[in-house]
Order: C-alpha cells, then sequence, then structure tokens
C-alpha cells in the first residue's frame, strides 16, 4: 500500500480506507479488535457491512452529500460488530488522493470510552426536546382549551417560515438553529400562566392598567424560564432554553421600537422572537376564540402587509405572505384544521 495510506492506519482510534466505491481496502488493527472482524475477512467487501439499520437516515444523506462535494463530513453512526452488540461511534470520513487514485478514510472514535452517560441520536434528542418542552408549555397554559392548537399550529408556521427564509437565503440557518427554534417557540407565551383570567380573557379592549399588567407576561415568561434553568442544567437544553429566553422575551417587540417590554428596534430583535411575532399573530388573527372571532385570511394577511416595516420585518412579512400563504394561483391554502380558507 501506498506510504500516505499506511500512515493513517498507524493512528490509535479505529481507521478503515476504501475505495471511491466505498469497497474496504484496509484497516487497522483497532479496527480489527472492535469489531471483531479481521481484515482479511472484509478487505475487497463494501463499508456498509457493518450496518445495524440504526443509524437515521439523514445522517447518511448528509454524508453522502458531503463527501459527494469532495468535502469530509464527520457524524455518529450505531453500527453492529461481529457479535451483533452496537458499536456507537463518531467517525470523520475525508477524500484522499494518491498514487492517481482516491480514497476515502474513515477514521472512528468509540463513544463507548466516554466517562458517563449514553449516546443519543440526534433524531431522538430532537424528540425528547420537543415533547419535554411541549407538556411544560401546556402545563402553564392549563386554563385556555384551546392552547394546545395554537401552539401546534405556531410551531408548524414555524418550521414552514424558517424553511422558507432558508431556501431564500442560501441555507445560512443550520439545521439545528431551526430545530431548536421550533422545538423552543411552543413556549412563548408561557409567561400568561401569571397573568388574571379576567385579563387574559376580557372580551372587548383591556383598560389602560390591564394592558400595564398584559405587558408584564414576557417578564414573567422569562422568570420561569429562569428557574427552569437553575433547575434543569442539562446540555440537552441548554440552546433551546436560551432560544426560548429570547422569544419569550421580546415577541411583542416591534420594528420600528414601539413594542414591549424592551423597545427593541430593527435587528436588535433576536430572529427567533421576529419569526414567532409574525406567526403568533397570524394564528392568533385566524383563529376564534371565547373573547373574538376569526378574521379572514385575506384580512389577516392585509394586516401582517399594512405592519411590514412597522411591527414586523419586512422581508420576513413577505415571505410569510407571498411564498407560505398564497399558492401559485394566487388563492390561500386550505386550512386543514377547519377546512376553511386560511
Amino acid at each position: 500500500m501506498d506510504t500516505t495510506l499506511s500512515i493513517f492506519l498507524q493512528l490509535a482510534d479505529a481507521v478503515i480506507i476504501t475505495d471511491i466505491r466505498h469497497r474496504i481496502i484496509d484497516v487497522n488493527a483497532t479496527y480489527e479488535r472492535i469489531t471483531g472482524f479481521t481484515r482479511d475477512e472484509i478487505v475487497g467487501m463494501k463499508a456498509g457491512l457493518l450496518k445495524s439499520g440504526l443509524t437515521p437516515a439523514k445522517t447518511y444523506e448528509d454524508m453522502k452529500a458531503n463527501l459527494g462535494q469532495g468535502k469530509p463530513w464527520s457524524g455518529v453512526f450505531i453500527n453492529r460488530k461481529r457479535n451483533k452488540a452496537l458499536w456507537y461511534s463518531n467517525i470523520t470520513i475525508s477524500l484522499v488522493a494518491s498514487g492517481g487514485e482516491e480514497y476515502y478514510i474513515g477514521v472512528f472514535r468509540d463513544l463507548a470510552q466516554l466517562k458517563e452517560g449514553v449516546y443519543i441520536s440526534e433524531t431522538r434528542k430532537s424528540k425528547i426536546q420537543y415533547e419535554i418542552l411541549k407538556v411544560l408549555a401546556l402545563s402553564c397554559e392549563v386554563r385556555d382549551p384551546d392552547i394546545e392548537g395554537h401552539l401546534v399550529r405556531v410551531q408548524e408556521l414555524t418550521t414552514a417560515l424558517l424553511h422558507r427564509y432558508n431556501a431564500l437565503n442560501r441555507s445560512i440557518l443550520t439545521e439545528e438553529y431551526i430545530q431548536s427554534v421550533v422545538n423552543a417557540c411552543i413556549l412563548h407565551d408561557i409567561g400568561k400562566s401569571g397573568i388574571p383570567e379576567g385579563i387574559l380573557y376580557k372580551p372587548g379592549k383591556l383598560n389602560v392598567y390591564e394592558r400595564a399588567i398584559m405587558e408584564t407576561h414576557p417578564l414573567i415568561g422569562v422568570d420561569i424560564l429562569n428557574k427552569i434553568s437553575t433547575e434543569l442544567d442539562d446540555e440537552l437544553f441548554q440552546q433551546e432554553m436560551r432560544i426560548a429566553k429570547d422569544i419569550v422575551a421580546f415577541h411583542h417587540e416591534k420594528w420600528d421600537g414601539t413594542g414591549y417590554p424592551s423597545r427593541l428596534k430593527d435587528d436588535a430583535i433576536p430572529f427567533e422572537a421576529q419569526i414567532v411575532s409574525i406567526v403568533d399573530v397570524y394564528d392568533a388573527l385566524t383563529s376564534r376564540r371565547a373573547y373574538k372571532d376569526a378574521w379572514p385570511a385575506e384580512q389577516a394577511v392585509d394586516y401582517l402587509r399594512s405592519q411590514r416595516g412597522i411591527s414586523f420585518n419586512p422581508e420576513l412579512v413577505d415571505i410569510f405572505c407571498d411564498a407560505m400563504i398564497c399558492d401559485s394561483s394566487g388563492y390561500l391554502n386550505e386550512d386543514k384544521r377547519t377546512g376553511e380558507k386560511v
């Protein structure tokens, strides 16, 4: 074997070398010891012989996309050893040229060597985060029987708006950030749990004193999250809690600086709060509640457009109204929850 390639086999971690078609050229002694397969057994076989079926499909999709562009890739595989035991490992795969040929070098870091804890796949991690935060949001707003539907719709619209924005802006947002915002946005009105019901569900307009009390709910929400963060000091929720605090604190700020509670202006308002403010207002306007009738979708869209540059980020309003609410024919999409236009 070429000296350039043989150097990799001297690494302490498990190493696999394949040709460009992913057929195994060589492995080192650490790979043999961990997997239970000898070099002579697997040379010439496809590198996927250890697949367990438990690695998320998206992991392989990301790997293929990066390698197809000649870029190195790192991720976590859940493979199966010769003795059928699961092998959790972080692998970095790089394309290396040697002797006029191209090869893939895979270096595995055995996650079983971690001192504590267990590996949780990104898919499972996201589901755990979503379910726990959803339970938290619902438990804090249990007085409102309509709240679950509102929270789910806010999450769905937030997901769609973030992905659409990303598609139009060369994917500047990471998938991890998008998922964190989607998970956290369900907590946006958690502070309303501290507002008296007589104010929260009052039919008609609030007086100046009631309005002042209502406008404390972002600060109440942040206080709740701070207490939770103190008790739940876990890296599994660190990013979600940070983003959730920004959403809770600032989703009632306005683009022109006239919002509450901090009177932030323009891009001083955290991006995730800018997103949720549009989505929250749209769903609130188009939903029927005990104290108000639902607005027709056209009226809600007109309102959002009238508030571009005043209450909302103009670019986000345009994306939401043009690319998400209206379909290619110019008519509004059917609302799946009622069968009516939204």
